[in-house]
Formats: structure tokens, sequence, C-alpha cells
């Protein structure tokens, strides 16, 4: 373990800053759209200005993807995606380990330097440090919303980059799915399908409540994707959602060899 922390260190910081800009993001476009003060906010009625923080949050991912450091790290910055990948033999349990540490330090990492950043109006409650809870259709409701879109999205991931000719197309993919989901199922659940997303901002909002339906939910949707691909396609060739690149890779790896 210790071995691993002394040669893979690069990229677990990389897994936290990446989640960290993130979280960054997340708050900032909050305030620019959802706080009573921003002329965003009177200007555009509720679903557009869905649409484009959802495009701004995929933009954020895709940019993530496809910078160098997403390259290097493979750009997770979600504990669920690297649980399934450890559920499918692609990640050593200690790589996977440091990964999730990493994601969770990053998220709150994150929240709190845009806090320091933008003061009171993160933390006026129409953004509240950009926190996702359920919404007026309930747990229940946000907890299947979690569940298929992570779903959704671990499919997705897994036959792009497991497909040669589009796999360096997947954080494209990622990030529309991102935008789509963020336009459509805000109101359903605040839309995370990542554990560590919510926790960042559940301990600057002190939001605990319904903690465990984001920790529960987008796990199992992406366990479940996983198993299927798993049991009808078989193979899969790497841990990393960008792989068409010169940076090393530290998992299990077999996408030269396809």
């Amino acid at each position: 373990m210790l071995d691993a922390l002394r040669r893979h260190w690069p990229e677990y910081t990389i897994e936290a800053a990446a989640l960290g800009f993130f979280m960054m993001s997340a708050c900032f476009f909050g305030v620019a759209f959802e706080h009573p003060s921003s002329p965003l906010n009177a200007l555009l009625p509720p679903f557009p200005r869905r649409v484009l923080t959802g495009l701004a949050m995929g933009a954020t991912a895709i940019a993530i993807v496809y910078s160098p450091f997403g390259k290097r790290s493979g750009a997770h910055i979600n504990p669920a995606f690297t649980l399934s990948f450890f559920r499918l033999g692609k990640i050593e349990a200690s790589d996977a380990m440091f990964y999730v540490l990493a994601q969770f330090a990053g998220a709150v990492g994150g929240v709190v330097v845009a806090s320091s950043l933008l003061g009171h109006f993160v933390s006026h409650p129409s953004v509240n440090y950009a926190a996702t809870v359920p919404g007026t259709a309930g747990v229940p409701a946000a907890f299947a919303a979690e569940l298929v879109m992570a779903f959704v999205m671990m499919t997705v991931v897994l036959h792009a980059t497991n497909t040669k000719r589009v796999a360096r197309f997947t954080g494209l993919f990622a990030g529309l799915l991102v935008a789509t989901f963020i336009s459509l199922e805000v109101p359903v659940s605040g839309m995370s399908i990542n554990p560590a997303r919510t926790f960042g901002s559940a301990v600057s909002a002190r939001s605990w409540t319904t903690l465990w339906l984001y920790f529960t939910a987008p796990p199992l949707g992406m366990l479940l994707a996983s198993e299927l691909y798993r049991i009808t396609r078989g193979r899969v060739l790497c841990a990393k959602l960008h792989h068409d690149n010169d940076e090393r890779c530290i998992f299990r790896c077999e996408y030269r060899k396809a």
C-alpha cells in the first residue's frame, strides 16, 4: 500500500484536484444562475437556467477528461466509477482505495475554496454550496433517478472505452450525459451520481439527512451496469476514460493489446 502511494501519488493528486475543480465550477455556476442577485437568475426561467448549467458542467467534465491531467489519472473523479472498475478487475485494491480517498478530499476542498472565493453568495439557500438533495417527488424517486442515471452513464462509458473506433470520444459522451441529466433531472434528486460530489457539498452545507441515498444509488447503478457488461460483453480493456494518449497507465491495462 505504501509502495502504491509512493509510485502513484501523482494520479491520486490529480483525482483530488480534478474533482475539486469540478466542485468549484458547480459552486460558481450555481451562484451565476441561481443566486437571486444574479442578472441571469432574473433574466431566465428555471429550465433554461438548468440547461445552461448543464452545458457548463458538461463542458467542465469534458475539459477534465481531455486535459493532460485527466489523461494521466483516467479522470474517474467519482468513487462509483473507481469501485466499478475495481469490480471489473482493472484496478489494484490499493489504487482504488487511494483514488476514493483523494476524490472525497478533493470534493470537500473544492467547495471550501469556492466558499472562500464566493463568500456568502455560495451559502445562500438558493445555492447552498451546490448541494444535491431530493426534490418534491421524494426520496424513492430520487433514489430511482440516481440509480438509473448512474447505470446509463457507466453503460455508455464501458461500451465507448472498449470500442476502439469511438473510444477517444468517451469524454464527449460522458459530458453530454452530464449536461442532459442536469437539464432534466435536477428537480428530482439534484443530479449527483457521485458520492464524493454530494459529500463535498454536504460538509459545507451541513446537510446529512439523505446522504445515504447518494452513497448507495450511484455505486449500485454503476455496479449493475458493470455486471451486465461483464456478462454480455466480457472484456474490459482499461479503467481510463481516455486512453489515446502517451500518458502512463497504472491500471491492469490491455488497451495496447486490443
